[in-house]
């Protein structure tokens, strides 16, 4: 029992995997709204890289794309 117990804890959790990069995405698109509400939360933040497992490049492009959309009110900056 104490052997399965430091086996649990020694493990290391599965890497992440950076779902651009295995689409093999060019650009992320503004107006793609249904992919850009995967990578905010409930209020309306952007998830971090280490929660959605993003790259660092694709990161900065989500962010860009997530703020210009906002700009052009198609997503909300914050929820009521």
């Amino acid at each position: 029992m104490e052997r399965d117990r430091q086996q649990r804890f020694n493990r290391r959790p599965r890497r992440k995997v950076c779902q651009f990069c295995v689409d093999k995405v060019d650009g992320i698109d503004y107006k793609d709204i249904s992919k850009l509400r995967k990578y905010l939360t409930d209020r309306s933040k952007i998830l971090p890289r280490r929660v959605t497992g993003t790259c660092a490049l694709h990161q900065r492009e989500l962010t860009i794309a997530i703020k210009r959309a906002r700009h052009v009110a198609l997503i909300p900056y914050t929820t009521d």
